[in-house]
């Protein structure tokens, strides 16, 4: 074979030295007449799979082995799975699926409702490599590792890959943490190392774990972990984060750490899989050496005469001990020795709650230096002289964020909170509470009382860093000024008096203003030691700051805290003398007591006492795509964050400095309107109260708030709900004459929730009016009027109070785009006005609703464009669909969340069900869209993407089809009347409007083409499943027309790639029908080899193997890559074939083989062209156009003749070359292979009647193979794919029981084959 320049190859055959020409003349010949030399292989059609089974219906049903005939019958099902959240009940409150008005709402209620939809295939196991059979092979005890010299010599070069993956071992390198391995020194987090991990796999198959200061691996290691001393590796985070550690028979241990969740997990798994293996391989050299003993023992049993009466002859004996240690021939291939550490399908869960790095934090005390006895009769406990409360968060310094919600702590005694009375709204939620929630939560038996007081928080932190505080913010009861309140505090000097004034005030404000605060002092500390998410647990809080009432709001926080580390400045504030006692660890797995951030408890819920529960705090995740996750539970929370209120100008009250903000809920605007019962109470009050009050500040008229108010928000939104914020001043003085005017209102604002249809968010500047009037959601500024009356507006109708909202909603979106397009989805569903033209408009949008936002609904998104594919009339709308998933799935993979879509497609998608019959099919407008994507008309980015990760699509396209046949019955149907015909048209344009992008794209974007074409490879394989099988053959045969010979290397190795999954069919045996279709039973060796040679009528019955066989006959014409490609695709089914459980016996093996027989006879064509290949001596002298001589095929018979074919057919048939009498065909419904008697030391099955057994007379053959090439150096590629041609070869006369010597274990002493 020669190749000129780059033309395409061409095969030519050099008869004569006349023929010899200068190579320039060869070159213009090749160009000028390339289409003649370009000869296209005979396309042969397939047969008609599923008419042929019917046809020959009485022969498949009357064959002994008609289950490798016949496809299961409970081939595939669907299965729905029961959604099993975090939680003990739903988080959905009830009806609110029904109470909801807005489509969007709706569907993400009914997402997080739906149970898991799964199509499960019985036989799944056996459709991918032979290493995910069900059935685990062991391999044999281990054989001689040689070591050449080119492994030699690839070490010295540097080479950083272990020895042991040089012979197909693991190999794992990465930078670990190392703890110190000093068994005398505690191991802390500061000890850890940063060191260079190797794990290499030595010349006897073990394992050791090397670790270097840099990533030079070739010189000497600074250290070695001997794994086959090691029992286990498991996972220990209590000293540093994503650690874990290798225990050792000697019960010492190895502490290791990780720089990521996901990397400590790999190694992990690594080096379990590794111990596993290592375990499996000693139990097998276990068991052979008890084999080997109780062999002896038989053979001592055998000399003595004890197993007479149970066995004639000795050679019977001698058959069955070897036979049962008898190893498949395929267990000494090296590629059945390698440790498979990878699955080729990816690991898809069901979606879950995912959390950062979890935090407890347990808050133990708050002391301060004053401490008195605040019982009246003086004989209690010395605490604080009057209550605080503690506000705890976390502040981001680094991206100046605030990430989670507060959380509030009541640490005070109970002495010491009787003296602030509870309000009358703290013990009525039995009585009157209407809010969903609390419902809900009565309903299920939830105890309020372990929410009471809670001390123990989890939060959630999804990027750790360093800059990372946790921030306490402490209260009291309003009294006056924070400088005047704050004074005893600071003191250390005549602290019992001091005490007692301090109590007195206390108790007397207390009882007035108990239900207001206002700010005290603050305090911080940091979280994390580092990016990784190790906790600082030895820190503690800072000191006790007194709050500045000029410095309260967030912002001013983050300028302090970037001081925090600066004790030249933190030395300037003045400093509260108290301790506030917080620690924080990580979360354990297995915690109890868990109850999620809105009051729902998680499973393994006790609830032991009050405050015993575990509140998890919400955390603000960045609204980034790659921080996002899909949302798997209902949640509608509103923050709502006072900011300050601008009342210095105002002229309307002549009292306005202590002011408190009220915050409600409302409904309504009524005269008679309540708010509602929606706002998440303070400890030691009612779950949920009607209102909340912001921190008030003594004598400010230009107040500042930090407060943060949670409300839980209705299902159903619509125009009426609103916040309302009033103002009051409060009166801190004490005279009695004015103990009855303690709240005097001072204005009141109020905010709509909703605008555009979506909930208002981030800053708002209200005006404040000076009363409320009945409707004054009607008054939307100063000059409108009410009534007849004009509204009066404080100042002037100023913006005077600043307020934001923070939604956290997985029902409500603050996309604009998102909510447009539901809304007029919702429009066409509930009047015809809606037009499909204004539906495009709004798809088109979709391409800018934002990452995260995007990745949040994911499920519901994809959900409402599948509806939209079959509810669409016009070809456009299900274009624009399909983009937009493309689009979908593109920023997906982008931010790395692909496994987002692979679980979506496995557990959440399901069409609609309809039971018209005119109603549309997702499959089919699916296949239709992608063909018109494809087109070579259109927007070439798009179509890149779609082919890239057309992944997702097909494998949505397979599950329609699935729901398809069970829901509408088809199933039961005959395959070629389950889909209509514009299906099959549709499918077959598809394939073949998607071909030539693979075989054209490749060039400049070999990951489009590469991707594309192993997703229709799995695509076509599932196809079997469903479809007309023929068909599914016609879409293989249009797939290779697409292929030339000549194609360069990549588009061999896309074809074979093809060949390979297609061929890994679970039920690939029955779909090449392995049964005779000559007439009759076998006479003659010509009947024979109409059967069994690679004949157009062998290939059109038996498709995917005579295509394979083809496939692999002219593949050995080319390079040797190509060549190992197509071999390496045989054997791996030879390879399956040999484990697969299903196919076991020695009847469904000799089956099997049949199938194979043309392999003789191809490779008898090409031995010449392997041997010149694998064999031939480098000359460095030969005339030029050697490289251009193609040796001309040798017909069947001049190197190995049919001789050869007729002990193989004598062997098949039954005959014997002694013997003429005819036994039964394989195919008989009583097969004869195996009857014949056992002879030879392989337990062959051969006549004993014949003179000469096969091997004597293909001996000369099988030394003249050997011979050759000897003595000769061989080039490393071809010999590899040559001997794994010959091991496929020696297998077939095993599996057909012909005694056959094989050379490559010929030398291997005692090994049983």
């Amino acid at each position: 074979m020669s190749r000129a320049g780059k033309a395409p190859k061409r095969e030519m055959v050099i008869e004569s030295p006349q023929q010899y020409k200068c190579l320039a003349e060869i070159e213009a010949e090749v160009e000028a007449g390339s289409q003649v030399a370009l000869v296209k292989p005979k396309v042969i059609e397939p047969l008609d799979y599923e008419n042929v089974i019917i046809q020959r219906k009485t022969q498949i049903m009357t064959d002994a082995l008609r289950d490798m005939l016949q496809f299961p019958l409970d081939d595939f099902q669907i299965c729905t799975l029961k959604r099993q959240g975090r939680t003990l009940f739903s988080t959905v409150p009830e009806n609110a699926e029904h109470e909801a008005g807005s489509l969007f709402v709706q569907e993400c209620i009914k997402t997080y409702k739906s149970d898991w939809h799964v199509v499960n295939y019985k036989y799944e196991e056996y459709s991918g490599d032979f290493r995910q059979l069900p059935n685990k092979v062991l391999r044999p005890e281990k054989l001689v590792a040689h070591l050449f010299e080119v492994d030699e010599v690839a070490e010295k070069d540097g080479d950083t890959a272990s020895f042991g993956a040089h012979k197909g071992g693991v190999s794992k390198h990465g930078w670990l943490y190392k703890g110190n391995m000093n068994s005398a020194i505690s191991v802390t987090m500061r000890s850890f190392k940063r060191r260079y991990f190797h794990l290499a796999q030595l010349g006897d198959g073990s394992y050791n774990l090397n670790f270097y200061k840099d990533e030079n691996t070739s010189k000497e290691p600074k250290g070695t972990i001997f794994l086959d001393s090691c029992i286990g590796v498991v996972q220990n985070s209590k000293l540093r984060r994503f650690a874990f550690e290798l225990n050792m028979q000697d019960k010492s241990t190895f502490l290791l750490a990780a720089d990521s969740e996901m990397e400590m997990e790999d190694w992990i798994s690594t080096l379990n899989k590794i111990l596993h293996c290592s375990s499996e391989q000693a139990t097998h050299e276990k068991r052979y050496e008890d084999f080997q003993d109780e062999e002896d023992q038989e053979k001592a049993d055998i000399c003595s005469g004890s197993f007479q009466d149970s066995f004639q002859t000795a050679r019977d004996i001698e058959f069955k001990m070897r036979s049962e240690a008898r190893l498949k021939l395929f267990t000494l291939d090296p590629e059945t020795q390698k440790v498979d550490l990878t699955s080729t399908e990816p690991d898809v869960r069901q979606f879950e709650e995912k959390f950062g790095k979890r935090i407890l934090v347990n808050c133990h005390d708050l002391s301060f230096n004053l401490q008195g006895c605040v019982a009246d009769n003086q004989e209690g406990p010395t605490t604080n002289v009057e209550p605080f409360y503690v506000v705890l968060s976390l502040f981001d310094i680094q991206n100046s964020r605030k990430i989670s919600a507060d959380f509030h702590v009541d640490l005070n005694h109970p002495l010491v909170r009787q003296m602030s009375p509870s309000s009358a709204c703290d013990h009525d939620l039995h009585i009157n509470s209407e809010g969903i929630l609390a419902r809900l939560r009565l309903a299920n038996g939830f105890p309020e009382m372990a929410l009471r007081y809670p001390k123990q928080g989890v939060f959630s932190v999804t990027c750790p860093h360093p800059e990372i505080f946790l921030v306490a913010r402490i209260e009291k009861v309003l009294q006056g000024g924070i400088t005047h309140c704050s004074e005893p505090y600071m003191k250390s000097s005549d602290s019992t008096k001091m005490a007692q004034k301090v109590l007195k005030n206390a108790k007397m404000a207390c009882s007035r203003l108990g239900q207001y605060r206002m700010p005290f002092a603050w305090s911080a500390r940091p979280v994390f030691i580092d990016a990784s998410g190790t906790l600082d647990k030895s820190a503690r809080f800072s000191a006790l700051y007194r709050q500045d009432s000029g410095k309260l709001s967030d912002e001013d926080m983050f300028k302090l805290l970037a001081d925090f580390r600066k004790p030249e400045k933190m030395t300037k504030l003045p400093v509260v003398l108290g301790n506030l006692d917080v620690t924080i660890d990580c979360v354990a797995q297995d915690t109890t007591n868990c109850v999620t951030s809105s009051y729902i408890p998680v499973r393994n819920f006790e609830g032991n006492g009050p405050g015993s529960a575990l509140l998890e705090v919400e955390e603000f995740v960045p609204s980034i795509a790659k921080c996002s996750q899909p949302f798997t539970t209902y949640k509608n929370l509103l923050y709502v964050y006072p900011k300050h209120l601008k009342y210095d100008g105002q002229k309307s009250f002549p009292k306005a400095r202590n002011i408190a903000v009220c915050i409600e809920f409302r409904d309504s605007d009524e005269e008679e309107a309540q708010p509602l019962r929606c706002i998440y109470g303070r400890p030691g009050g009612s779950l949920f109260t009607r209102q909340a009050y912001a921190a008030v500040l003594h004598h400010q008229q230009n107040p500042e708030f930090y407060d943060e108010i949670k409300m839980e928000l209705p299902t159903h939104l619509h125009q009426r709900h609103h916040l309302l914020f009033t103002f009051y001043h409060i009166s801190c003085d004490n005279n009695g004459k004015k103990k009855d005017l303690v709240e005097t209102p001072v204005g009141s604002a109020w905010l709509p929730l909703l605008r555009d249809g979506r909930v208002v968010m981030n800053e708002q500047h209200l005006p404040v009016a000076a009363h409320l009037p009945a409707g004054y959601l009607n008054c939307q500024g100063a000059v409108i009027k009410h009534s007849g009356s004009e509204i009066k507006w404080v100042d002037g109708g100023k913006p005077l109070f600043k307020v934001s909202t923070h939604l956290l909603s997985t029902v409500y979106t603050q996309d604009q785009h998102l909510h447009n397009f539901f809304h007029h989805c919702q429009s066409m569903e509930m009047s015809e006005q809606a037009s499909e033209g204004g539906l495009v408009k709004f798809l088109k949008s979709l391409h800018a609703v934002e990452g995260h936002i995007m990745v949040n609904f994911l499920p519901t998104i994809l959900n409402q464009l599948f509806c939209i594919l079959t509810g669409a009339s016009h070809e456009d709308v299900a274009v624009n669909v399909t983009r937009v998933m493309v689009h979908v799935v593109a920023q997906c993979h982008e931010e790395g969340l692909g496994h987002y879509l692979r679980s979506y497609v496995k557990f959440v998608f399901k069409p609609e069900s309809d039971s018209s019959t005119n109603v549309k099919t997702v499959h089919e407008e699916l296949a239709k869209a992608m063909t018109a994507i494809l087109k070579p008309s259109t927007d070439f980015l798009t179509s890149n993407k779609l082919l890239k990760h057309s992944w997702y699509f097909f494998e949505a396209l397979v599950k329609a089809m699935a729901h398809y046949l069970i829901q509408s019955g088809k199933v039961k149907f005959a395959r070629n009347q389950r889909f209509p015909g514009s299906f099959y048209h549709a499918v077959e344009t598809l394939v073949n409007m998607l071909m030539p992008h693979i075989t054209q794209k490749y060039k400049d974007n070999l990951d489009v083409a590469r991707n594309a074409n192993y997703s229709l490879a799995v695509f076509i394989k599932r196809c079997f499943t469903f479809m007309d099988r023929g068909f599914v053959f016609k879409q293989i045969n249009n797939y290779m027309n697409f292929f030339l010979p000549g194609d360069p290397k990549t588009l061999y190795e896309f074809k074979f790639e093809f060949l390979r999954i297609v061929c890994s069919h679970e039920h690939y045996v029955p779909l090449n029908l392995p049964m005779p279709f000559g007439k009759g039973r076998v006479q003659r060796f010509q009947d024979l080899q109409l059967d069994y040679s690679l004949t157009d009528d062998f290939c059109q019955n038996h498709f995917l193997v005579g295509l394979l066989l083809r496939e692999l006959g002219g593949a050995l014409q080319e390079g040797p890559e190509v060549c190992q490609n197509a071999v390496q695709v045989l054997k791996g089914l030879m390879v399956k074939h040999a484990f697969d459980d299903r196919y076991a016996a020695k009847s469904h093996l000799a089956r099997l083989a049949t199938l194979y027989l043309p392999l003789f006879g191809l490779l008898q064509d090409n031995i010449r062209r392997l041997e010149n290949k694998a064999f031939g001596p480098p000359n460095h002298h030969k005339n030029p156009m050697d490289d251009s001589v193609m040796v001309t095929p040798q017909k069947q018979g001049t190197y190995m003749d049919s001789g050869f074919h007729k002990e193989v057919f004598g062997v098949i048939s039954g005959t014997r070359e002694s013997n003429v009498s005819l036994m039964s065909s394989p195919y008989s419904s009583t097969p004869n292979v195996g009857s014949g008697h056992h002879a030879g030391s392989r337990g062959s099955l051969v006549s004993t009647d014949s003179g000469n057994s096969l091997p004597e007379k293909t001996r000369d053959r099988t030394n003249s193979l050997e011979k050759v090439g000897m003595n000769t150096k061989m080039h490393l590629v071809t010999f590899c794919h040559t001997l794994t041609i010959f091991l496929v070869f020696w297998n077939l006369p095993h599996t057909l029981h012909i005694e056959y010597p094989h050379p490559s274990v010929a030398d291997v002493p005692q090994r049983r084959i």
